[in-house]
């Protein structure tokens, strides 16, 4: 980190100081009872999360990327098949599905929302496609009767990658009721992240429920009886649930800050030669704002000799990896990420901050 940034992308520190006693009596109320892997604290926030989720169950793993490589094996999906996703959303989709064994098929997005193109979906869907994982970017969630609907024709199940879309609902549904299963992260810088690496599985479908909690622990049918392939050792621990059990109930309240943060860039911008996000309702809860400006590195560098933190989310599409297999051109996909850039956007940004960020960007394009 540079020693001048003066404000951060997301300050965990003032976030979490906030909470400090009840994080605290969370962290003392796992120590005292002695139960640190699936016990009560699990248990709860399972229930409370897929209540919040209008779910009947969570499956709390390890981590956001390991809850999506989690659901494709329970779809059974495997080597020999693809999945459907989009190339701008940071290769995390693209990790989960080759830790299954399968291959990605990249979709183009939207140019306005930057979520998956139903259009393009339908172009892009085959036999050998098993499953479309839809990413929720940035906090705005993809145009979902439009992509079941295509998905559906083809008799493809639909895992939501809600990693940045935690409370966020469209239609008065909550991210990850949509699809079959619904997938979130809890990494610290979540809308609801955890002191720690954490996700979870969400689903209504019983049956799949069933086959996600033991694939999370070694595919066990019983202790130390194996009767399901594919298992691993992926599992939310004690502590980490008992601290995401302590912050849950600020969700509603943190989303609706950062809503009106996003707001006020977005009219304070108004002027500059920035694509800017529009639509400030339930279906975005501004995960990370995200502009779309000419000179995008001059600008970050501008807004860093202002102590200023500006990231780019996500640099480079999955299918332009060194990993990657390469593929046909994604056109939108590709200018989106030559223009994008993450201000600073957390529940705790001052109005006086905003003003500090929003001023910048103005100056800048000024000159």
């Amino acid at each position: 980190m540079r020693a001048n940034v003066r404000l951060l992308i997301n300050d965990l520190k003032r976030h979490n100081d906030a909470l400090a006693a009840e994080l605290r009596e969370a962290i003392e109320r796992v120590l005292a009872r002695g139960w640190f892997i699936l016990g009560p604290e699990v248990e709860a926030f399972e229930q409370e999360f897929a209540q919040a989720c209008g779910v009947q169950a969570c499956v709390g793993v390890a981590n956001g990327t390991e809850a999506l490589e989690v659901a494709l094996c329970a779809l059974e999906v495997g080597p020999g098949d693809e999945v459907a996703t989009v190339a701008n959303a940071g290769y995390y989709s693209s990790t989960a599905i080759r830790a299954a064994g399968a291959l990605p098929r990249y979709v183009d997005i939207e140019p306005g929302s930057m979520n998956m193109d139903p259009a393009a979906l339908a172009a892009s869907l085959s036999p050998r496609i098993r499953a479309v994982i839809v990413t929720h970017l940035y906090g705005r969630m993809a145009a979902m009767s439009a992509l079941l609907e295509v998905a559906g024709r083809a008799g493809v199940p639909v895992i939501e990658d809600c990693a940045q879309a935690h409370g966020a609902a469209l239609e008065g549904r909550p991210a990850g009721s949509w699809g079959l299963a619904g997938c979130f992260s809890f990494y610290p810088t979540k809308n609801l992240g955890a002191l720690g690496d954490g996700g979870a599985v969400v689903t209504s479908d019983a049956a799949l429920a069933q086959r996600l909690r033991r694939l999370r622990q070694y595919g066990w049918r019983e202790k130390y009886r194996c009767g399901l392939a594919g298992g691993r050792n992926s599992r939310l621990d004690e502590m980490q649930a008992a601290l995401l059990r302590a912050k849950l109930p600020y969700l509603p309240a943190w989303n609706e800050r950062r809503r009106a943060i996003a707001r006020a860039y977005s009219a304070a911008l108004r002027t500059a030669p920035v694509a800017v996000p529009e639509g400030f309702g339930e279906d975005y809860v501004a995960h990370l704002y995200v502009i779309r400006a000419p000179r995008r590195d001059e600008l970050r560098n501008a807004l860093a000799a202002q102590g200023i933190m500006a990231e780019v989310h996500y640099p480079v599409p999955d299918h332009r990896q060194e990993t990657a297999p390469g593929g046909p051109p994604l056109p939108a996909t590709e200018q989106a990420v030559s223009e994008i850039l993450t201000l600073p956007c957390f529940p705790e940004l001052t109005e006086a901050e905003v003003e500090l960020v929003s001023r910048a960007v103005l100056e800048f394009f000024a000159t």
